[in-house]
């Protein structure tokens, strides 16, 4: 396993409102009135993207300035034990040690990020609804350490992102299909479920879906 890169400054959220946003996707699409956070980014089975081809996506933020998720159910090599063990932090009974840590996307991947429930304040920390949050600063891994973190999360090594307009051309050309999330996939099922269980959030069985399949 090679060498984690991750340190104890996280990037803080809200990336997407900064000038000088660091997403290094590209695309000269216009962006739109569409609001996709808070929902899945569900891979169509004909994408043969290696980073993003089965995947679901959570988007935690999109405005006029892109689109920023979390990929979440591709797991790295990496799990809680290492990852705790590689930013110095002892971990407490009843954490999960051997729960892996999400490939969240290609954008910043070293560096790490936290979807959970919401609860206990942080420091660099965004509520994208009543059941989700997603933060960056190192005060969430240290509350759990501690064992008073949240009562669940997925941590992740890395974030997707798009440009203004970029997604939006992608769905259009029937990349991804869209779907309001839920939060118990997130955190609850399986991570090899996920993708089925979001598909069926659409009432689509995904080996009966084909590439000519619109978007939702």
């Amino acid at each position: 396993m090679k060498k984690s890169k991750i340190g104890k400054t996280l990037p803080v959220p809200g990336l997407l409102q900064e000038t000088g946003d660091p997403l290094e996707a590209t695309g000269s699409g216009t962006a739109t009135t569409l609001n996709l956070a808070n929902h899945f980014l569900i891979a169509m089975p004909s994408m043969q993207d290696p980073i993003f081809g089965g995947t679901v996506v959570y988007v935690c933020e999109h405005n006029e300035n892109g689109v920023l998720g979390v990929v979440i159910n591709k797991p790295t090599d990496m799990t809680m034990e290492v990852l705790f063990e590689r930013i110095d932090l002892k971990l407490e009974a009843g954490v999960d040690v051997d729960a892996p840590i999400m490939f969240g996307g290609p954008v910043q991947d070293d560096r790490g990020f936290v979807l959970h429930t919401p609860g206990q304040r942080y420091s660099s920390s965004l509520t994208v609804t009543k059941d989700v949050a997603f933060t960056t600063s190192i005060d969430v891994l240290e509350a759990v350490a501690a064992g008073d973190g949240p009562q669940r999360m997925l941590v992740s090594i890395g974030y997707s992102g798009w440009s203004p307009g970029q997604l939006e051309d992608e769905i259009s050309r029937n990349g991804w299909l869209t779907v309001g999330a839920d939060p118990d996939i997130l955190f609850k099922l399986p991570i090899e479920d996920r993708y089925t269980a979001a598909m069926r959030l659409l009432g689509i069985d995904p080996l009966m879906l084909t590439s000519e399949a619109g978007h939702a």
